[in-house]
């Protein structure tokens, strides 16, 4: 264990730790968000264990930005390894981003999606699914959800399905572990390079469902540079 496995990074922390391994130390944006597909990956194949009926059918959701581009990456892991994914699309992302390049590969590979207009009757259409992977919001969403997204997020608390969140549950405040509105009540949250502040909270619980915590190459130091020690948690949300 190094000194780095005590920090935890809060969204600013997480911006400058992203912002540094990019430009400081040459790493390219589209390498982390490879990595952290990687630890998605094993951590959805193991929920997917028990699974009898095959091929195991995943849901993938993905919003516009980088939290999204895991998921479009995600989905080229599992389909190369047999699991049927279907992707729900809230909104295309850059073409020439990370998350774009991520997203045309998918459609290259012919993996089925949803779009435009996603809406909870839509995905109950497309039948039963094993595990649903949320990757609609990451660490920086600091305001309510509201509208069509938070429907999508009422669906997914109603389906009872395992749910797999990519670093952090959509419409949960990773620095404070209030929830924005509505929020994804995840079964396990993956999140990436260190813990957040906000799960720390007893009450984010429900929320993140267990933590497990995924490097993507950034170097270790950094989390270091932008890192605190964690805190004994405050007054409970609301």
């Amino acid at each position: 264990m190094t000194s780095a496995d005590n920090l935890v990074l809060n969204r600013q922390a997480v911006r400058e730790v992203d912002r540094a391994a990019i430009e400081d130390y040459a790493i390219p944006g589209i390498v982390l968000m490879e990595n952290a597909a990687r630890g998605l990956a094993e951590h959805a194949l193991d929920m997917l264990t028990d699974v009898t009926s095959q091929p195991p059918r995943v849901l993938i959701i993905c919003g516009r930005g980088n939290n999204g581009g895991d998921g479009y990456a995600l989905a080229r892991h599992l389909t190369n390894q047999e699991i049927d994914v279907t992707l729900a699309i809230l909104g295309d992302p850059k073409p020439k981003g990370d998350a774009g390049i991520n997203q045309t590969i998918c459609r290259h590979m012919n993996i089925p999606e949803v779009s435009p207009e996603v809406t909870p009757n839509k995905l109950n259409d497309l039948g039963e699914f094993h595990l649903i992977v949320d990757a609609i919001f990451g660490t920086g969403l600091d305001r309510p959800v509201t509208g069509p997204i938070a429907a999508i997020i009422e669906w997914i608390n109603s389906t009872g399905l395992p749910v797999l969140a990519a670093d952090c549950p959509s419409g949960l405040d990773c620095d404070t572990g209030r929830p924005l509105g509505s929020a994804v009540l995840a079964t396990r949250t993956v999140t990436f390079v260190a813990l957040k502040p906000g799960f720390l909270h007893p009450k984010a619980k429900p929320y993140t469902g267990e933590v497990f915590v995924a490097q993507i190459g950034a170097p270790a130091f950094l989390i270091e540079r932008f890192g605190v020690p964690p805190r004994t948690p405050g007054p409970p949300p609301d």
